[in-house]
């Protein structure tokens, strides 16, 4: 009899785990609401969105989107003010409120800063719930400036370029669900045949802006040790996209372009302590005044080496601040804070 109880008792407590574990995939599923992707088939425009856990796909009248997109330009000149920033991991609700308080966009998330330049220094992607709207934002923001002559330029970083590759190490949870909606792989949701996807792969990787260069991780001085040519560094990583990470590695290319010493990648002005000479030398080789960064993260905008290199992962990947650079005829720098309020900086950061 108490063998029977016990029997009775463990098949109970394995059909009720097994029911609850069902009611909370299917109640998981039922909260998320994502989107829009929008799919390339036969080029006809396929978009998709999910709410409440159901897939909703509608097709889109011709010219609601390009289907092709022209390679970014990468050098301007005599641009009057710029604002640059860095690292948004998917933290869309921080990232506006820094626009809205710093005025570069308006209460509607509208473009407010009119002839300027907005640069996000790389990775957008990957840690946070809230990548694709944060996309779709630069995306809009990036078609209204041009109708005021002004510009946004979004390079990729090392997360732009390790979910393009497939590494979706660090892709939210959130999104895990979405794929398995939409029986995609992650990677597939930006691949050649979306309008996200064929719209990355239009970015530059390095930007020049008067004397300022504009790179995530950084310019080192082992990259260009053999000639430099940004505009021939942002063809040659836009080619590498679809490439398999075999191929690229079979020479020294992968370790050149994505090593520890490329330019999504190098932390060198952060932790290697280097000499202001190697500075100078950088800057020299690139024939740039100043080098603004992403990638190392700090509480605020940083400037190192006596205002020729500022770094702009204020760490908003952490959901709680953030600031912007700006920059005014090239050579004035101060900062924005979260509240909006403008802030010179310290006579010399020291990294630790």
């Amino acid at each position: 009899m108490t063998k029977y109880l016990t029997q009775t008792l463990l098949l109970l407590f394995v059909t009720f785990n097994l029911f609850a574990q069902q009611i909370e995939k299917k109640s998981s599923y039922t909260n998320l609401t994502d989107g829009p992707y929008v799919f390339i088939e036969n080029e006809q425009l396929i978009e998709k969105n999910i709410i409440n856990g159901k897939v909703i796909s509608k097709k889109l009248a011709e010219g609601t989107y390009p289907l092709h997109f022209r390679n970014e330009k990468s050098t301007f000149q005599n641009i009057k003010k710029v604002v640059a920033f860095s690292d948004i991991h998917g933290q869309y609700d921080l990232a506006i409120k820094l626009l809205k308080n710093n005025k570069i966009v308006d209460k509607n998330l509208n473009w407010n800063l009119g002839k300027g330049h907005l640069v996000i220094v790389g990775d957008i992607f990957d840690r946070g719930p809230k990548v694709n709207e944060m996309l779709w934002l630069i995306y809009k923001l990036e078609q209204q400036a041009k109708k005021k002559k002004g510009k946004v330029h979004f390079l990729l970083g090392n997360h732009e370029y390790m979910v393009l590759f497939g590494d979706d190490r660090y892709v939210n949870k959130k999104y895990q669900k979405t794929c398995k909606l939409l029986n995609k792989e992650y990677k597939d949701l930006y691949g050649k045949q979306t309008v996200l996807g064929r719209w990355l792969r239009s970015k530059s990787t390095i930007l020049k802006i008067d004397g300022n260069s504009f790179v995530h991780g950084g310019i080192s001085k082992k990259f260009i040790s053999n000639g430099y040519n940004h505009e021939k560094v942002n063809q040659t990583m836009r080619n590498s996209i679809d490439r398999s990470k075999k191929e690229m590695r079979a020479t020294e290319f992968y370790a050149t372009y994505f090593g520890k010493y490329g330019p999504i990648w190098y932390r060198g002005y952060f932790r290697d302590n280097l000499a202001e000479s190697e500075i100078d030398s950088i800057l020299n080789g690139t024939n740039s005044d100043h080098i603004v960064v992403g990638h190392c993260s700090n509480k605020e905008v940083v400037q190192l080496y006596n205002h020729k290199i500022f770094g702009v992962d204020s760490s908003i990947k952490r959901g709680k601040y953030g600031e912007v650079l700006f920059i005014k005829n090239g050579k004035k720098f101060s900062k924005g804070t979260l509240k909006g309020k403008k802030k010179k900086f310290k006579e010399e950061y020291l990294s630790k």
